[in-house]
């Protein structure tokens, strides 16, 4: 297969994950599985059904694949550390959003984390931002603001949710060009996932239920396992194909968050969701084309 089609397919089904557990987790959030399952519970199964996948998979693989190319650095425990706390943060936050309005909503907004990495990258790694994405910055901001639909007199606490879901997804992808710079990327998805798996059970205890449906357990399995095959797919994605060409691919989630709400609850996008989304699908695109442009200099 060409890599141009295998990175596309890649992130066609990558984003079809990544979108499959926000619907995991609005049916496990709601009342559509039984008794809801509290955000917090929704990400300590992302992560620690997230540690056992990743473990299968370095399981599995050639001895020679799985072993860390020579002169690779000891795990930076801060960075690593940082990096989960904010990453269980956003999606917990995101779980918990996700649950109380639209998917493509809920989506759209996280989607604002680029931008949020791109302005916090500013003070903490000294970056420089010229009049392009300063553009991109403002387009994706105006989105958001019009999925907050300030006009009805009152913001959805729910996209105050995703809001903070955004930020503390974009000042983890602060922290992830810090550790890809130094560390090969499984030993960084497999820290993350074997700390994020300590963090999430030890915060989900006071609210932990322990579910009696076979299909919450399946559920709950499916979104650690969703996001780790994601992850593992956008990496392949990325490594054979130019981050410009695959980049753009990363807004199929919001096609797919439209489809998956529309199928399953029956809920479809309004102008206002279009709208929004587009502004931001259009500003980062404006910062991956920015930053491609960059690299190339």
């Amino acid at each position: 297969m060409p890599i141009a089609a295998f990175a596309a397919l890649a992130m066609l089904i990558a984003t079809g994950f990544f979108a499959g557990t926000t619907l995991l987790a609005k049916a496990l959030g709601g009342e559509t599985l039984g008794l809801p399952v509290h955000a917090l519970q929704i990400s300590q199964a992302r992560f620690v059904f997230g540690f056992v996948a990743v473990a299968l998979v370095l399981a599995l693989m050639p001895r020679h694949r799985r072993a860390l190319p020579a002169g690779t650095r000891r795990p930076a425990w801060g960075l690593h550390l940082v990096r989960t706390l904010l990453g269980w943060l956003g999606g917990a936050l995101l779980f918990a959003a996700a649950a109380r309005m639209p998917l493509t909503d809920a989506n759209a907004l996280s989607f604002l984390s680029p931008i949020a990495t791109m302005l916090l990258a500013i003070p903490l790694l000294g970056e420089r931002v010229g009049v392009w994405r300063w553009v991109a910055a403002g387009l994706s901001l105006t989105g958001a603001l019009v999925l907050l639909r300030p006009g009805s007199g009152v913001v959805d606490p729910a996209a105050l949710l995703a809001l903070g879901a955004a930020l503390a997804m974009g000042l983890e992808g602060v922290f992830i060009k810090r550790l890809a710079g130094r560390e090969p990327p499984q030993q960084i998805m497999l820290v993350n996932n074997a700390m994020g798996a300590i963090i999430a059970s030890l915060a989900v205890i006071p609210v932990f239920y322990w579910p009696e449906m076979a299909a919450q357990w399946l559920a709950l399995a499916a979104v650690g396992v969703f996001m780790v095959s994601g992850q593992i797919l956008l990496l392949l994605a990325f490594a054979r194909a130019d981050a410009s060409y695959a980049t753009p691919f990363l807004y199929l989630v919001l096609v797919w968050a439209a489809l998956f709400d529309t199928m399953v609850f029956g809920v479809l996008p309004d102008g206002a969701s279009i709208t929004g989304a587009a502004n931001i699908i259009l500003g980062g695109l404006m910062v991956a084309w920015r930053e491609a442009r960059l690299k190339r200099r």
